[in-house]
């Protein structure tokens, strides 16, 4: 993990921590009445205002909630910074130069979580029994451009019986927006030994970045 991500999430952890004590530090906590020895209770002569009460307790649950979205909005943000690729994706994946297949023809589609440790786990179109998921790691290339390496287990219709490991290699560059990138993909069908290889086509990708706000 390199230095500028730990320094984010220590950040981050901080700030979470402080938004998660300042209650405690400001309200009356029951345990501290029951371990006073000398404490005597007794009925209040007026009892306080019910209504009144919950409404300061909403009010107090509201800032919290608020405080705690705020940072971890903003530990979002810093990662995503320091990581522009970081977050939820909606991809594409189309034809490009291979027999019997026309240009432009979905190859994929699905979805991709970038991870700002240099992850990435793809969910794409297939069949969940034939094998959907995939997972993989990346690195810069440039500024906005990224290399992908990426491995799924394939397995016949049935789901009973394994064809191999697919390879998918993906040349990525990000737009300046943070919130698009397109680039090339090569996908790679070897048989169970893992050497074998039994298929292989090329592609275009196209990915748009997806928000809590996002359709």
């Amino acid at each position: 993990m390199n230095t500028r991500l730990q320094t984010a999430i220590v950040i981050a952890a901080l700030g979470v921590s402080a938004t998660a004590l300042s209650p405690k530090a400001n309200a009356c906590n029951i345990t501290d009445y029951r371990s006073a020895s000398s404490f005597h209770w007794s009925l209040p002569r007026t009892l306080p205002n019910s209504a009144a009460a919950a409404a300061v307790e909403i009010s107090a649950a509201s800032q919290a909630s608020a405080a705690a979205n705020s940072a971890a909005a903003s530990a979002g943000n810093l990662l995503q910074q320091l990581e522009p690729i970081t977050g939820l994706w909606q991809f594409t994946f189309t034809s490009k130069n291979n027999p019997g297949i026309p240009d432009g023809a979905q190859l994929d589609a699905g979805f991709v979580t970038w991870h700002a440790d240099g992850t990435e786990l793809m969910n794409s179109g297939r069949a969940p029994q034939t094998g959907s998921f995939c997972m993989g790691v990346f690195r810069h290339t440039s500024v906005y451009g990224y290399k992908l390496n990426h491995y799924a287990l394939s397995w016949d219709p049935t789901g009973t019986v394994f064809v191999g490991p697919t390879n998918i290699r993906e040349q990525l560059q990000l737009n300046r927006s943070g919130n698009a990138y397109t680039g090339s993909v090569a996908i790679t069908q070897f048989a169970p030994d893992g050497t074998t290889v039994l298929a292989h086509i090329n592609g275009n990708v196209s990915a748009r970045r997806l928000t809590p706000d996002s359709n």
